[in-house]
């Protein structure tokens, strides 16, 4: 005997047109009947009624929500008796928190200091946050240069130069104990290559401050006056580059010059000449 194929039953109320979004019930044998307790998903005539009969505000309001969303609370009063927040004052708390937040990301951090440690002095940096400009070393390097912060010798010619600054962080914070090396000609243009006459290194204080004594530097074919320099903080990349000065006529030939490394140079009352430049190095 064949089965009855299965059909479907649309409950309708007594005395109510059939509802136009019906809920479908498969019938097998035996049929299966309504739920006894309601459906916790309202059938969507019934929630359009509910929606007519309190009113055009909640059916905007649940058209903007949906059926699936939670419903935002309403005010309550606080044991104070004033009104908790309600939706419009957790939306503006919510907006307030992602402006506070861009504004915090937007705002410079300020180095991370230890609990009770003193806050060292930041210098100001200007424009110096960047890397001091590299430029290349030369033909002229000689390695293992001899510590000293004098590079003067006995009858050396030439005007006595002193030149200090510091090394930064490119978050202006001090570097100490960076190695400095420089080497540069004589006042008449020549490299001692086969020793070390006008080469030495030494090395940042505490504070990332330096300073070298030496006499100018002269000038050779192709080159303008200048002083080379290596730069490295303990552990980090090194840095070369090389030093200039202000007003020379070799500046505007001289292809490898950069107006970028030119120290603030002044004259001293003894006809000696002093020369400032702060390096920054990447760590």
């Amino acid at each position: 005997m064949l089965a009855e194929p299965s059909r479907v039953f649309t409950p309708v109320h007594p005395g109510r047109r059939a509802d136009p979004f019906p809920m479908e019930f498969p019938m097998t044998s035996p049929p299966l009947s309504r739920p006894t307790q309601p459906s916790p998903d309202l059938s969507r005539r019934t929630l359009l009624t509910r929606l007519l009969a309190a009113g055009p505000v909640a059916f905007v309001l649940a058209a903007c929500t949906g059926r699936t969303s939670p419903a935002t609370p309403a005010a309550l009063p606080s044991g104070d008796g004033s009104a908790a927040p309600g939706a419009d004052a957790i939306a503006g708390s919510a907006s307030d928190g992602q402006a506070t937040s861009a504004s915090a990301a937007a705002a410079p951090t300020e180095p991370a200091v230890a609990s009770g440690a003193p806050l060292a002095p930041t210098p100001a940096c200007g424009d110096d946050d960047d890397p001091t400009p590299t430029q290349t070393e030369g033909p002229y390097f000689t390695a293992d240069s001899p510590e000293r912060a004098d590079l003067r010798e006995a009858g050396m010619a030439g005007t006595t130069l002193v030149i200090a600054g510091r090394v930064l962080h490119t978050d202006c914070r001090p570097v100490a104990a960076a190695i400095l090396d420089f080497w540069h000609c004589d006042d008449a243009g020549a490299y001692d290559n086969a020793g070390y006459r006008l080469r030495g290194h030494h090395f940042s204080d505490a504070d990332g401050r330096w300073q070298l004594t030496t006499i100018v530097p002269g000038s050779y074919p192709g080159r303008t006056r200048h002083i080379h320099v290596r730069v490295q903080a303990p552990d980090g990349p090194l840095l070369t580059t090389q030093l200039y000065f202000p007003d020379e006529p070799g500046n505007a030939t001289d292809g490898i010059y950069d107006e970028a490394l030119v120290m603030a140079m002044a004259d001293g009352a003894d006809g000696s000449r002093t020369g400032t430049f702060d390096f920054v190095v990447a760590t």
